[in-house]
């Protein structure tokens, strides 16, 4: 039974269709990716179903009882919590109900022939199993952790900034756990270490979602479905972002089909038309207009089918960042470069060359110091020892703050601040107009105050001023922060066709590996390693050195145990674990079959073009993740029996 089914749904802003009479379905361990330019209706739709607005029509229904939650863009907190009080105070339920299923199991173990307290453990193991609730304590401890909220946890949640707010909403939604969870761009303010976190943790435990985000890689490893809302109607293609520019294409592809049909039926009836003397009978009044509707589609696809190929062209072109570039002139060149602020080391004795056709994207953890590395080439900062060398050469800068735009001039006046409408871009003379459509921008803008523009549109002004400009490197600062992908697409082809040096801070790995060919990245306490790997590459080789330093931890720590033979107090085993221990051997055996069967699936083209696929695919990749969480959690229990009996 779907969770959620809507039907005909529309909604409008004064005379804009944001839906126009939508359908939409969705299935409980679905993950759903909506895409869409900014302003196409994707936040309007995650609040209709949360509740919060209103449709002008159409039925949303919403099965029983069911709990549906949304990250807030602004959460609230109460003025005195700490970050591990608010964190608990959302969990209460939770808390209780462990607390309740303690106390019953208790009585139990006096009375196992009770009804009614066999009932009621009954019902509260079902509710801590649907919100993985077990172990709530340890879970809390992870997730502040993984998320960097460590240092803050006896700090007020209201001193936060809104980033670190976000993480503290965001690990509260993650733990409760509810039926349904909206996300709003959940990878902004998370660098790529809590990204990486966040994608294991909604895999293993199977959260039913419906989220926005502009990282690809992110809505690639998570999706089961994309649904793309375009011109105020929902289309859905099957899987992650892979699959949804697959699918994109042969959409593409099936339009130009059609309207190659289409033509030659225009042809035919055009012909017929002007033979005019049928035409002009009533009984053939219906197959004129049949004509005159041919005209207006043939006027309207190709602009279609234009749309989709240039933005499929863009996010196919130059997956690996281009050839090689011709290195002579040189920019910056940092020599023992070191620098603290605050009594923190960010940088130490870091030596570096950044030339003429450097692609150099900057990457490390939040706060580690990779903004203040800008600001140190750009001049804002001085460096405690070292040299720091510039050559002659013009710079252009986007930060995060927008600081280049005047919130009280419109946007023609931004572009041409002297009068007239028209602008010099990389040698060619265009209408402001002109040069504003490429950043997606309808003429009705050109007259609007900067000041009452979003995060995202001013975004786009500050990039598309900034390569308005004649310069010789651009320094970027979390250049993708507001941007929706149809917009990153664009900004991706405007760097790629940019002749100069690009240095770059992201957290965005699918802009790292397209863009950039040296990494610059800051590993902590002041230490920057250089390297020429792709970023996925590197974050995978980092990850597998963790995982070994961790099992080398592992093995000394238990060699040290068994030479100490420490005495362990542990609580012993509770009713529900007892079961659960008794039953996982068998939940094991019949998942390792299950993800046996569905990998001789696919590789059976008999198998697979009956079943599908996708199906079989989000079958084997759930199963695996079952499997996991039992396998970790069998080991979880017997740990605790080996306790017992050290």
């Amino acid at each position: 039974m779907a969770l959620i089914d809507i039907n005909g749904l529309k909604k409008s802003f004064e005379a804009q269709k944001i839906l126009d009479g939508v359908d939409f379905v969705l299935e409980k361990g679905e993950r759903v990716s909506l895409l869409g330019k900014n302003g196409s209706g994707k936040s309007t739709l995650l609040k209709i179903i949360m509740g919060e607005m209103d449709s002008d029509d159409g039925k949303i229904i919403r099965q029983n009882g069911i709990e549906i939650k949304m990250l807030a863009q602004d959460p609230r907190f109460d003025a005195e919590d700490t970050v591990l009080e608010s964190l608990k105070k959302s969990l209460k339920e939770l808390f209780d109900a462990l607390k309740e299923f303690e106390s019953v199991n208790e009585q139990l173990a006096q009375n196992h022939d009770d009804k009614e307290l066999l009932k009621r453990s009954e019902e509260l193991t079902l509710f801590l199993d649907h919100h993985s609730a077990w172990n709530l304590e340890d879970k809390i401890e992870r997730i502040v952790r993984q998320l960097k909220l460590d240092e803050f946890r006896s700090q007020r949640t209201v001193t936060l900034s809104g980033g670190e707010q976000r993480r503290v909403a965001l690990a509260s939604l993650l733990l409760q756990k509810p039926d349904i969870l909206l996300l709003d761009e959940p990878t902004n303010h998370l660098d790529v270490y809590m990204v990486e976190f966040l994608e294991e943790l909604i895999l293993s435990e199977n959260y039913t979602m419906i989220f926005i985000s502009h990282d690809r890689y992110f809505i690639d490893r998570i999706a089961t479905r994309c649904v793309e809302i375009d011109n105020a109607k929902l289309r859905s293609f099957r899987g992650g972002y892979a699959n949804y520019l697959s699918g994109k294409a042969q959409l593409l592809e099936n339009m130009r089909t059609e309207h190659e049909n289409l033509l030659r039926l225009l042809k035919q009836e055009e012909n017929w038309y002007q033979r005019g003397v049928s035409a002009r009978r009533k009984r053939n009044e219906g197959r004129k207009r049949k004509l005159l509707d041919l005209r207006e589609q043939a006027k309207k696809n190709p602009s279609t089918i234009r749309k989709m190929r240039i933005e499929l062209e863009r996010e196919r072109k130059n997956w690996n960042g281009g050839s090689a570039q011709n290195r002579q002139k040189e920019l910056f060149w940092l020599e023992n470069v070191s620098l603290s602020l605050g009594g923190k080391e960010i940088i130490r004795d870091f030596t570096t060359r950044i030339l003429q056709k450097d692609r150099i994207a900057i990457v490390g953890p939040n706060g580690s110091g990779k903004s203040t590395l800008l600001k140190l080439l750009r001049g804002e900062l001085k460096a405690d020892s070292g040299t720091v060398r510039v050559g002659d050469f013009v710079s252009g800068y986007f930060d995060q703050s927008k600081a280049s735009l005047d919130d009280s001039k419109d946007i023609l006046e931004t572009f041409c601040p002297n009068g007239g409408d028209r602008v010099e871009v990389q040698g060619k003379n265009m209408h402001v107009y002109g040069y504003l459509k490429n950043f997606l921008f309808p003429k009705e803008f050109l007259d609007k105050k900067i000041g009452i523009l979003s995060g995202g549109e001013k975004s786009r002004v500050a990039l598309a001023l900034l390569f308005a400009k004649k310069v010789d490197c651009l320094i970027l600062d979390e250049p993708t922060n507001d941007l929706d992908i149809p917009t990153i697409n664009i900004l991706e082809e405007y760097i790629q066709n940019f002749e100069g040096c690009v240095i770059f801070v992201s957290h965005d790995r699918y802009f790292v590996d397209k863009l950039a060919n040296k990494l610059l990245i800051f590993e902590g306490n002041g230490r920057i390693e250089e390297s020429y790997q792709g970023y996925s590459e590197y974050l995978e080789i980092e990850k597998e050195l963790h995982e070994l330093d961790a099992m080398e931890s592992v093995s000394v720590e238990s060699q040290k145990q068994k030479e100490e033979k420490p005495k362990k107090e542990t609580k012993k085993l509770s009713y529900k674990e007892k079961l659960e221990y008794e039953s996982l051997p068998k939940e094991i055996e019949a998942l390792e079959a299950k993800i046996k069967r569905l990998t001789n699936a696919l590789g059976d083209p008999e198998i697979y073009q009956k079943e599908g696929i996708s199906k079989l695919s989000a079958e084997l990749e759930e199963a695996e993740a079952a499997l996991k969480a039992k396998i970790e959690r069998f080991f979880e229990i017997e740990e605790k029996i080996e306790g017992f009996e050290g």
